[in-house]
């Protein structure tokens, strides 16, 4: 099963509620499966946009889509409240909301004026996703780790259905997080034979953990798409520049500009790979156009998906 979706997040929180309906109505009409919504507290001088609040907003919004908040800096939060935001959440659209989460520390300001140690974000976001896990049952658990205390600590109603969790991060570690905690995996700046190759990793590390093997693969696409292939690289090129502080060509490779049969074609190699569900953080000219673009995506990539 092939799904794609758009990311949203700046659209989310950038209009008011009718423009928002209209999106996502369009979003649904037009066949895409999903959108996403980011998360970040202060990134790259006080950018950001509330992971669960955005969701929320979307969620409430459209009756249908799915909603995937990826990546949630998990790691900056408590998860205790993270579970009730979540269980919250679940009770206004049960069974439509994805979470993915990821280590973050792109911006180590952002960890440190959280009162996070960037250097123990790995190991706190472990420590929540073994707590989210264990709330996300239902029942009153005790816990003493090395970031969080808990003592009879319970969450309820319980999210039903359980929202699966995606892993995001191309690292052993994040290997080894999805084998441990995850439902499945989201790669991002990742060629086609690494997502191969992450994919079968994390096959083997969840055989040796005795877990189930994790069903969902994903990919978010950072690009540009526009009838006019120069115009998509000028636009996603100045938007990557502007939010990461580097010049594109340190993205070109990972992060394709072109027309929409460009961009299904860029995509083909990853179908073989094991990638079913796909994001893309597109550039466009406009919100509509990035409806309309992404869906033809995803026409062509059914239309020449191998059989």
């Amino acid at each position: 099963m092939i799904t794609l979706g758009l990311d949203v997040h700046e659209s989310i929180l950038s209009t008011g509620p009718r423009q928002r309906r209209d999106l996502l109505g369009r979003a649904h009409a037009a066949g895409l499966d999903h959108v996403v919504v980011g998360d970040h507290v202060s990134f790259h001088g006080g950018r950001g946009f509330d992971g669960m609040v955005s969701a929320t907003a979307a969620l409430t919004s459209n009756d249908d889509l799915l909603v995937l908040l990826g990546i949630y800096q998990l790691a900056l939060r408590h998860p205790m409240t993270v579970a009730r935001q979540l269980a919250s959440i679940s009770q206004l659209a049960p069974g439509r909301l994805i979470l993915g989460v990821g280590v973050g520390g792109e911006d180590r300001s952002e960890m440190l004026n959280c009162g996070v140690d960037p250097s123990t974000r790995g190991r706190r976001l472990d420590e929540s996703l073994h707590v989210l896990r264990a709330l996300a049952s239902g029942d009153a658990i005790d816990h003493s780790g090395e970031f969080f205390e808990l003592k009879d600590a319970q969450v309820l109603p319980a999210p039903v259905p359980r929202i699966p969790i995606v892993v995001g991060g191309t690292s052993a570690a994040a290997v080894r997080r999805t084998a441990r905690f995850g439902d499945g995996w989201l790669g991002i700046f990742c060629s086609a034979r690494r997502f191969a190759e992450i994919r079968e990793q994390i096959a083997e590390a969840a055989g040796q953990a005795g877990r189930e093997l994790p069903s969902w693969y994903g990919l978010s696409v950072w690009c540009g798409i526009d009838a006019q292939a120069s115009k998509a690289r000028a636009m996603v090129a100045e938007r990557m520049e502007r939010l990461y502080h580097l010049p594109y060509e340190k993205f070109e490779r990972l992060a394709p500009a072109g027309t929409p049969e460009q961009l299904g074609e860029w995509l083909l190699p990853y179908l073989a790979a094991g990638c079913e569900h796909f994001t893309l953080v597109a550039t466009t000219s406009s919100w509509e156009a990035g409806v309309d673009h992404v869906a033809e995506v995803k026409r062509y990539l059914l239309e020449h998906a191998p059989a």
